[in-house]
């Protein structure tokens, strides 16, 4: 299963690489169109802020094409970290600003008096659909941000990590599979999880 990995400036594409690449799983990084259409599945990886996230899509004009490949075509889609975010209705961090709109929901600011922000580190999740997650339930993953995701529709909620409260971990939602956390640095979790993942959708 070729995937496309998305280069769209918001870093992390090279630690995603090498984690498909120890799997042995058949990759590119682009932002280029043709080659998007023609891999068989996509990741959007990233690390940054809501905004200059969405405002790199539009810059690359990827909208359009990851729109007909991922809703229409139906393709495997991975997104990890700002790439689970993007996902969203609405992000407000610094600004309101629009996000793709696949999984209807908003991206706030954690607000924990009690915990240090950002959330950084390595926590265990709790899976709440069990799929390809049922190897990882209770395993530590490694997060680095600031916001979450409330998902409107708690039936898209595959995992979540308690840090204070609970806040969403990873969604899934038909060919959609997200996560908060960074998988590719999740040392054997992560690639525990990459495999689980490509196994279910192949």
């Amino acid at each position: 299963m070729k995937t496309a990995i998305i280069d769209y400036g918001m870093g992390n594409v090279a630690s995603v690489q090498k984690a498909l690449n120890f799997l042995k799983i058949e990759n590119i990084i682009t932002c280029n169109h043709r080659e998007i259409e023609e891999a068989d599945a996509i990741i959007l990886p990233g690390v940054g802020a809501f905004k200059q996230g969405m405002d790199n899509l539009n810059l690359y004009n990827l909208m359009p094409v990851l729109n007909e490949q991922v809703l229409i075509k139906q393709k495997p889609f991975m997104g990890f970290c700002l790439g689970m975010q993007l996902l969203a209705t609405t992000g407000t961090e610094v600004i309101n600003c629009n996000g793709l709109g696949w999984i209807a929901g908003t991206v706030k600011k954690i607000e924990e008096p009690q915990k240090r922000i950002p959330h950084l580190g390595w926590n265990d999740i709790t899976v709440t659909k069990k799929d390809f997650l049922t190897a990882v339930d209770q395993k530590d993953f490694y997060f680095i941000h600031s916001y979450h995701f409330d998902v409107d529709d708690k039936e898209h909620i595959a995992a979540t990590v308690n840090y204070g409260k609970n806040y969403v971990a990873a969604i899934q939602y038909k060919n959609i599979f997200a996560t908060q956390f960074h998988p590719e640095k999740s040392q054997d979790a992560g690639l525990t999880l990459l495999s689980g993942i490509y196994k279910y959708y192949a």
